[in-house]
C-alpha cells in the first residue's frame, strides 16, 4: 500500500489510468473535517473518518469510521492497520505523534509529515522551530510546567502577557495576564482546557499588534501558492469572525509570505498550512502555524472559487494547485452555544437567510451536543467590501438562534 502511495504521489494521472482510488484516513471529525471530506470526497476519495466521540460531523459523511482516542498509540496503529490508507490526514492536534512517525517509517504517507505533525501539535516545538531554529521574527517567550514556572516567566515577559496551553484545540485555555495578582486564575484555566496529558504552558509576550493575519499557504507538487491574506477577531482565544481579503501593505505580505515559505518548506510534505502573524506597521511577527485547514479560512466556503479544503485536498493527492488564488470581499461569523445539551434544535435560519439571500448563506455543522462557547455553525457572505461582508455576517448569525429541549 505504501508502494502504490508513491506511485501516486510520484505520477498523479497514474490514479486515472489505473481506476484507483485513494484511500484516506482522517484524523479528526470536526466541522473542518467534514468540509475537507466533501472536497477530498468530490475528488474520488474514499475517506474513512475518526474521532473520539461517534457521529462526529465528518463521520456523517464520509465513508466509514472509526471512534477511539488519538492519544492512544495502539488504537491508532490498530485503525491504520486495518484500513491500509493511502494518506493519513491529521485535523486535530491531539494525536499520539510517536505513532505517525513509526507507520510513515514504515512506509505509510502522514500529511504533510509525521515530523511536521509531531512539530505543530504542541506550540512550544514550532515556536522552537521558527524562533531558534529558523530565525523567525517571535514574541518573547518562557515555557512552564508549573505555578512558579509561570510567575517566572511572567519576570521575563513583562505585563500584559499571554498564558496559553503549548497544546490545546482552536485557542482554548487563552488568557491575557495584566498583573501577577491574575497568574493563578490564568494557569488553572490554560490546564483545564489543554489538550493531550502535558501540564505545561507557554508565557508570551503580549504583542502591540495593529491586527492579525492567517496565511493560508498551500505547498504542493509545482511549489508553493498563498491565498490573500484572512483577518480574524478572537475572543477567550477563539476566532469569532474573519474576512477576506485583509488590507495590508504590500512589504508586510511580501514578509508573511518568505516567513511562511521558510517554515512550510522547512516542515516539508504536501498540503495546506494555515501560517498565523500579528502586524505592526509594516513590521511581521509569527504566532503559530497548523499543518491543516485552518478554522478562520471557513470564509473560503464563499471567498474563493476553491475553499481551502479543495485545495488541501488537491494538494495532497498531488492534482493540480493554482499559482495564485483571488478572492472576492467575504466574511465569515460564528454560531456559538451557551450551555450543555445533547437536544436542541436551530431556529430563524429563513430569518438570517432572508437578510440577503443572494450574498448570505449559513452553515450547520451537525455537532450531536452543544458545549459553552462551542461552535456550532457559521454565517458567510460576501459584499461589495469586507467591511461590508462582516456585517452582513454578523447580522445573519446573530440571528440563528439554538433552543434548547432538556
Amino acid at each position: 500500500m505504501a508502494g502504490a502511495a508513491w506511485l501516486l504521489r510520484a505520477n498523479p494521472l497514474k490514479r486515472v489510468v489505473m481506476g484507483y482510488t485513494a484511500k484516506i484516513l482522517l484524523l479528526g471529525s470536526g466541522e473542518l473535517g467534514r468540509e475537507f471530506v466533501i472536497s477530498a470526497k468530490r475528488l474520488g476519495a474514499e475517506v474513512i473518518a475518526c474521532d473520539a466521540y461517534d457521529n462526529a460531523p465528518a463521520m456523517q459523511l464520509a465513508d466509514g469510521r472509526e471512534v477511539f482516542s488519538m492519544l492512544d498509540a495502539d488504537a491508532l496503529r490498530a485503525a491504520i492497520t486495518k484500513h491500509q490508507p493511502d494518506f493519513i490526514v491529521p485535523e486535530v492536534e491531539a494525536i499520539r505523534t510517536e505513532a505517525l512517525a513509526q507507520v510513515e517509517a514504515d512506509g505509510f504517507c502522514v500529511v504533510p509529515t509525521a515530523r511536521a505533525a509531531q512539530l505543530t501539535m504542541n506550540r512550544d516545538a514550532i515556536r522552537d522551530l521558527a524562533a531558534e531554529e529558523l530565525g523567525l521574527k517571535t514574541s518573547v517567550y518562557r515555557y512552564a510546567e508549573s505555578l512558579g514556572g509561570v510567575a517566572e516567566g511572567a519576570a521575563v515577559t513583562g505585563f500584559p502577557c499571554i498564558i496559553k496551553p503549548v497544546m490545546s484545540s482552536s485557542g482554548k485555555g487563552q488568557s491575557k495576564v495584566d498583573g501577577a495578582g491574575e497568574l493563578e486564575t490564568a494557569w488553572e484555566y490554560a490546564v483545564a482546557n489543554m489538550r493531550g496529558d502535558r501540564a505545561r504552558v507557554i508565557v508570551e509576550q503580549f504583542v502591540d499588534f495593529d491586527y492579525e493575519i492567517t496565511l493560508l499557504t498551500v505547498r504542493h507538487k509545482d511549489g508553493i501558492t498563498f491565498c490573500p491574506p484572512i483577518g480574524h477577531h478572537q475572543e477567550r482565544g477563539d476566532y469569532q469572525e474573519s474576512w477576506q481579503p485583509a488590507a495590508m501593505s504590500a512589504d508586510a505580505l511580501s514578509g508573511a509570505q518568505e516567513m511562511a515559505a521558510t517554515v512550510v518548506n522547512e516542515l516539508g510534505g504536501y498540503g495546506l498550512f494555515g501560517v498565523e502573524f500579528f502586524v505592526k506597521g509594516d513590521a511581521v511577527i509569527f504566532s503559530e502555524l497548523s499543518p491543516r485547514p485552518h478554522d478562520t479560512g471557513m470564509v473560503t466556503l464563499c471567498s474563493q472559487n476553491l475553499t481551502e479544503f479543495d485545495l488541501h485536498a488537491r494538494a495532497i493527492l498531488g492534482l493540480p494547485v493554482p499559482d495564485s488564488i483571488a478572492a472576492r470581499p467575504a466574511a465569515s461569523a460564528v454560531i456559538l452555544a451557551d450551555r450543555d445539551s445533547s437536544h436542541f434544535a436551530f431556529e430563524n435560519v429563513a430569518d438570517a437567510l432572508a437578510l440577503n439571500p443572494s450574498q448570505t448563506d449559513i452553515r450547520i455543522f451537525a455537532k450531536p451536543v452543544t458545549r459553552p462557547y462551542r461552535r456550532m455553525g457559521v454565517a458567510l457572505a460576501t459584499g461589495v467590501d469586507t467591511d461590508t461582508a462582516r456585517k452582513m455576517a454578523s447580522d445573519a448569525a446573530a440571528k440563528v438562534k439554538i433552543v434548547y429541549k432538556d
